[in-house]
């Protein structure tokens, strides 16, 4: 396949980031087939992976073509970048969970019994 994936890759990526310079794809090929692995800058997040993820979805698709042509299977793997939005250093929740518990939605007071109530409303 001579790393076709690999400079198409490259290509796309690079032509949708503000920080091409940071871009990075390691290639690593098994029994399963081609395991392209991207770094990208925290800023650049949003652009490549897309509303709900849709960009990345055309950019993994594009890569099986890809493959096909050179009969190979091809797999797209994203880092999380350090200081993403999901990574604990960005304030973005716990290792374990991915979410720290500040969208909790406040307790619901005690039930009152109708007496309590009716006192209340005594004026």
């Amino acid at each position: 396949m001579a790393e076709k994936d690999q400079e198409f890759l490259e290509f796309v990526v690079k032509g949708l980031v503000e920080n091409p310079d940071a871009v990075k794809i390691n290639r690593a090929v098994d029994e399963m087939g081609v395991l392209l692995t991207l770094d990208l800058h925290p800023d650049d997040m949003g652009k490549v992976i897309g509303r709900s993820g849709n960009t990345a979805k055309a950019i993994r698709t594009l890569l099986r073509v890809v493959g096909m042509k050179h009969n190979a299977r091809v797999n797209l793997k994203i880092n999380e970048p350090l200081g993403g939005m999901r990574s604990p250093e960005a304030g973005g929740g716990s290792e374990n969970t991915g979410w720290d518990g500040s969208h909790e939605a406040p307790a619901t007071p005690a039930m009152k019994s109708v007496d309590e109530a009716m006192d209340d409303l005594k004026l």
